[in-house]
């Protein structure tokens, strides 16, 4: 379901727009529909009324918490099952985040990643990917939604700006509080600007070398890096958030002296901050992270340099909830193919 077709079936029983927007309101809050002082003070029509729990009842059924995995540092992945039966993950984060998906698989193909293993399955409908939302505000807060679980939301885009439309306005989340994370589709540069919400971007660089991007990301569009990086500026001068460049570390691919020159050549100056991500390790995949002190000082070269950098160690990684761990974890397994470390 769409967000716009419910907004439709409650025109359609007489609501006005101050009326979705109220209903709206109580459901991504995760507040019952039916019934409260608030609502009736409202003055919601007849019809409106009388339908109530046949509203309540469907956004319920569109997906519900198949399973919940907590960690030790505070991240929880739900296992959560749409009405078709197929599954997403979710992953509450510690304060007060939490980690949606867009799409049932991806279709990039990023080699140190589970997720695309399976190709894509479906999108993801804006009411569900607000229903994820609503599932983990039922257990606690959320004040911050980043768009880091399953898919590529580029590849969904609709869907996606419609749902951070209702989180950035009835949803009560601060704008740049909302976090689209994409590989560099074109459309984002220009869909993201014209709309009503605008979230912060989060842009999956990995490496300054357009040939291993294309290794390492091998059905993200063919852009450079160093046009990548001005896109960002771009869209970051114009709306007045930094751009979160991702990088995931992978030991002997990308992690060397010559990859933090480059890196700095690129972000020196930029409205941006590098959030360098130690690979997490996924069975069957041939990759490692670098060592602590490795990383470490690779964050403290690109300080130094003047790019805001800090290493982020994924939560909830024992419980593969970390970046790239997560996937339609009931969906039948494929055959795993060992595959090569990409060249570095």
């Amino acid at each position: 379901m769409r967000i716009e077709e419910f907004r439709q079936r409650l025109r359609a029983l007489g609501a006005k727009p101050t009326h979705e927007a109220r209903l709206l309101r109580q459901w991504v809050n995760a507040r019952p529909l039916e019934g409260g002082r608030s609502l009736a003070e409202h003055f919601l029509p007849q019809r409106v009324r009388d339908e109530l729990p046949a509203l309540a009842a469907d956004l319920s059924a569109l997906a519900r918490v198949r399973s919940a995995h907590p960690a030790e540092d505070g991240a929880e992945r739900l296992l959560v099952e749409l009405a078709d039966g197929q599954t997403v993950e979710s992953v509450l984060l510690p304060r007060d985040g939490l980690c949606v998906s867009a799409q049932v698989g991806c279709a990039v193909g990023c080699v140190f990643c589970m997720t695309g293993r399976d190709g894509l399955l479906r999108q993801v409908g804006s009411a569900e990917i607000v229903a994820q939302v609503v599932l983990a505000r039922q257990r606690r807060p959320v004040k911050k939604v980043v768009f880091m679980g399953m898919g590529e939301p580029a590849h969904n885009l609709d869907n996606v700006m419609e749902a951070i439309t209702l989180l950035g306005r009835e949803g009560g989340i601060g704008h740049k509080q909302l976090v689209f994370s994409t590989v560099g589709d074109p459309r984002v540069f220009e869909r993201l600007p014209q709309g009503p919400v605008k979230p912060a971007l989060a842009l999956s660089l990995h490496t300054t070398y357009a040939q291993r991007r294309a290794e390492l990301l091998p059905r993200a569009p063919r852009i450079d890096p160093a046009a990548l990086v001005d896109e960002g500026e771009r869209y970051a001068r114009a709306t007045g958030y930094p751009i979160q460049y991702q990088w995931t570390l992978l030991e002997g691919i990308n992690d060397g002296d010559d990859e933090l020159d480059r890196v700095a050549g690129l972000l020196q100056g930029k409205y941006a901050m590098m959030n360098l991500i130690p690979y997490n390790t996924n069975e069957g995949l041939p990759f490692r992270r670098p060592d602590g002190e490795r990383a470490a000082e690779m964050a403290r070269f690109l300080n130094r340099r003047g790019v805001l950098t800090r290493l982020r160690w994924s939560a909830g990684q024992e419980i593969d909830g970390g970046c790239g761990q997560l996937r339609a974890r009931t969906a039948p397994q494929p055959v795993r193919v060992h595959r090569r470390p990409v060249s570095s």
